[in-house]
């Protein structure tokens, strides 16, 4: 069994026991954390919603919240003598499915 849920504004396709790197959540490690936004679920059967499914939720463990690897923003301009540099991580939250309710 599967499901597509929505979340920071990005889609994921998750099944039980799966382990993904989804946007910042507001939640400690080791809290459980609910998607309610779940836009399709399959197994036997696929059951899509518009734009959701009614009464479906998956829930999820907390397992690290963290930072990703520095990239580097260069910004230049030719004959100016203008350059700036910058560095950016992205924060992020790592979330085991738990269960899927549909």
């Amino acid at each position: 069994m599967y499901a597509v849920i929505a979340t920071g504004g990005k889609q994921y396709k998750v099944s039980e026991g799966d382990v993904i790197s989804v946007e910042k959540l507001d939640v400690e490690e080791g809290n459980e954390v609910t998607f309610d936004q779940v836009l399709a679920v399959g197994g036997d059967k696929l059951k899509v919603g518009s734009p959701l499914v009614d009464s479906a939720s998956v829930t999820g463990k907390v397992v690290e919240q963290g930072r990703g690897k520095k990239i580097i923003v260069y910004h230049y301009k030719r004959k100016t003598g203008y350059h700036k540099k910058n560095g950016h991580r992205q924060a992020y939250t790592k979330v085991q499915i738990e269960k899927i309710n549909a």
